[in-house]
């Protein structure tokens, strides 16, 4: 890696859900253009660190940097932290189980309402630039389409376009096949390999274990809120050196 700064820098970050340590003591650090993806149990906080990362969950304590921006904690409200917040969010490209689209907008307003609305583009601009990432991710054809017109495995790329629409550093994925029949899963996988191959900066939560050997730089396993090991994808799958990951993996190899 280069000796850059990392564009997401988290040291010994806390977060609780009443009394679930849902977060313990998470030290991680991602370069930019590097694909990290995370694994574990549900339950096991792996979510609720990439929702971190785009400040739709506060945490308590600890330190977390996005692209240079100190994200606020609930324990430091700073002045100026909504501001930071905006602009991590503009940084930050996000894509959920579900995959939130407005039902009553097509795919092209879909995709095009966070330019307009956010970063104040014209809307022939904003349509312009829409058109070109439904392209992207194969769905020239369906602009026009609403979301109950779409299969899940489209819905979920039309998500993906959206996040790209703001041009983000950073994307968040959060098990963004789970929610797929299996003959639509491949259609998704193709356009975040499509992303790493542009050299996207990606940190992605998923159960596909052999699209995350395939893709990931490095592959963090986390356990009840810590990561209990990271590295390299052959070194987590084929050589764990932590006897959790080595149960996990196993599991997991099985199925």
């Amino acid at each position: 890696m280069s000796g850059r700064e990392p564009i997401v820098k988290i040291v010994e970050l806390h977060k609780h859900f009443g009394a679930l340590h849902v977060l313990n003591e998470v030290t991680l650090s991602v370069e930019c253009g590097e694909v990290v993806v995370l694994i574990g149990g549900s339950g096991s906080g792996k979510s609720t660190l990439i929702r971190c990362v785009n400040g739709l969950e506060s945490y308590e304590s600890g330190t977390l940097v996005v692209d240079g921006y100190n994200m606020p904690s609930t324990a430091d409200p700073a002045i100026g932290a909504d501001k930071a917040l905006l602009l991590i969010r503009k940084r930050v490209g996000i894509v959920f189980q579900q995959f939130n689209l407005f039902p009553h907008k097509t795919a092209l307003e879909n995709v095009t309402l966070a330019p307009i609305l956010v970063l104040k583009r014209a809307r022939t601009d904003a349509e312009t630039w829409a058109r070109k990432l439904l392209a992207r991710v194969g769905l020239s054809d369906h602009a026009a389409k609403y979301p109950s017109q779409l299969s899940g495995g489209q819905q979920q790329r039309v998500a993906i376009a959206r996040a790209l629409a703001m041009e983000p550093k950073i994307m968040l994925f959060d098990e963004p096949t789970s929610a797929l029949d299996p003959e639509m899963v491949g259609e998704v996988l193709d356009v975040m390999r499509e992303l790493r191959s542009d050299g996207m900066t990606m940190i992605i939560v998923t159960h596909e274990m052999a699209f995350a050997r395939e893709v990931a730089d490095r592959i963090a396993y986390i356990d009840e809120g810590r990561i209990v090991e990271i590295g390299p994808a052959r070194e987590i799958f084929d050589a764990p050196k932590n006897d959790r990951t080595k149960a996990f993996v196993s599991r997991i190899l099985k199925h």
